[in-house]
């Protein structure tokens, strides 16, 4: 097989050097749009006279066969040709003639694979974006549907207040809110057009960049070749996004976990997302869950390797490039994967109503209700601190709660406890007190609610419906 480059060389590639080096194993999943920049450039080419307009037709011609081939499964790969750009180089010669040796006129590989991986990584970002904002929306129904509903919330893995489950579940939705803009702004940085840097120094050829940019929608060029061939801070930047994606979804599955375990028992995953165990009977585990919180790592893992990848290149382009698509392609993948799954599950996910007994099992939920309950009456909040510590204190050795207390017991504790601190300490007072904004309050969730509803313009529908 003659190589592009044979004219330089006397000795053939070997064999074991050609499969080390060959990429298209992995890089053929470019295809689509290796031909729809290739497109572009042939009539830009033709646009500048710099090949006749009727060279430009079967040039064209020929790549959109191979397109069709390609979609057909009829295209046939040849590892020696190492990369899905010469691979369809050599099927366009074949199909056309020598003809086919002009599309690559004013082109290198090295702005066609930056051109490739950035047309690919607008279109996954985009597709990205779709599925979290698919996710909001579900967390959102599941949030109007428990607006209602008193769960424990926790600091340091312990029972510390009472909030609406809505509440919780709407950390979740401003977790991927920001991800969502995350994504969106690196999208500005993904969509600039390289074509044109060809190796590294541009080329001498009197080409039209910016028809080039227009005929694939990109709003701006590079303004640098040598940084165009080298750079990959979009794709890392891309890992990174991805990475605090997958930790997002990481955490809530880790609450999955716990809430479908019978120690909680807050729901109930579908057997669709669920697996059994091969020696005891009686299990359902939450597999889904467990291999999303598994997966973070291997985002992460994806991130660190473009990182150490490109920590030590000198300019411009080097081979070790090649080694920045497979993290790429993994992470695109393994993030669409876990959010179609993480959706399904949380969509066919039963949540359990919990008896108000179970929501505080402590009996201590609303302790902080108390301290507040002594603040407002004039008595600095260290010292109402103290008194509620005591009276945490006397409940624990007097095998009580603050459920059951009587007034005289807590008189003995501080004269400034009156009857009316029992409707302070309910687990229904201590959250709808909490109506500032941004709090566990009803009124504050649904103001919340309406506004994701306004940002994300997802119309609502009524809750139990």
């Amino acid at each position: 097989m003659k190589k592009p480059w044979s004219g330089r060389f006397k000795q053939s590639t070997d064999k074991l050097m050609e499969q080390f080096s060959a990429s298209i194993s992995f890089d053929r999943r470019l295809y689509a749009y290796d031909i729809q920049g290739s497109i572009a450039h042939c009539q830009m080419l033709a646009k500048c006279s710099i090949i006749s307009q009727a060279d430009s037709k079967k040039i064209i011609g020929g790549l959109k066969r191979i397109l069709k081939e390609f979609e057909s499964e009829q295209f046939k790969y040849d590892d020696r040709l190492e990369d899905i750009h010469m691979n369809i180089e050599s099927r366009l010669t074949q199909l056309i003639g020598p003809v086919g040796g002009k599309l690559h006129t004013a082109r290198s590989r090295n702005d066609q694979v930056c051109l490739d991986i950035r047309l690919y990584l607008r279109n996954e970002v985009e597709e990205v974006l779709q599925q979290i904002n698919a996710f909001i929306k579900t967390l959102l129904i599941l949030a109007r549907k428990h607006t209602d509903t008193i769960v424990p919330g926790f600091t340091h893995m312990q029972q510390a207040q009472p909030v609406l489950l809505a509440h919780h579940l709407l950390a979740y939705v401003e977790m991927l809110v920001r991800d969502r803009e995350r994504f969106q702004d690196v999208l500005k940085r993904i969509n600039i057009m390289p074509l044109g840097s060809a190796a590294l120094a541009g080329t001498a050829f009197p080409i039209d960049r910016k028809y080039t940019a227009k005929l694939l929608n990109f709003p701006e060029l590079t303004h640098n070749s040598i940084d165009a061939v080298s750079d990959r801070d979009f794709a890392i930047e891309f890992c990174s996004n991805s990475s605090i994606l997958m930790m997002h979804l990481s955490r809530f599955c880790e609450e999955i976990v716990l809430w479908s375990s019978s120690e909680f028992d807050w729901l109930e995953l579908s057997d669709s997302y669920t697996t059994g165990s091969s020696i005891m009977p009686q299990k359902k585990n939450p597999d889904a869950a467990e291999l999303i919180r598994g997966k973070s790592g291997r985002v992460y893992g994806n991130l660190f390797s473009l990182l150490t990848l490109m920590k030590s290149l000198p300019l411009a382009y080097n081979k070790d490039l090649q080694e920045d698509k497979e993290p790429i392609f993994d992470t695109v993948d393994t993030v669409k994967m876990s959010l179609t799954i993480f959706n399904g599950m949380i969509k066919s996910a039963r949540f359990k109503k919990i008896p108000l007994h179970r929501v505080d099992i402590s009996g201590f939920l609303t302790a902080t209700d108390i301290a507040d309950y002594l603040a407002k009456k004039g008595i600095p909040f260290r010292l109402a601190h103290e008194i509620t510590g005591q009276t945490v204190a006397y409940c624990l050795e007097a095998k009580k709660t603050l459920h059951n207390i009587t007034l005289k017991e807590l008189k003995n504790i501080s004269s400034n406890f009156s009857k009316d601190v029992f409707d302070h300490i309910t687990l229904d007072n201590s959250v709808q007190s909490k109506n500032v904004y941004g709090g566990t309050a009803k009124k504050q969730v649904l103001v919340q609610i309406a506004r994701l509803d306004k940002k994300l313009k997802i119309k609502p529908k009524p809750s139990g419906k």
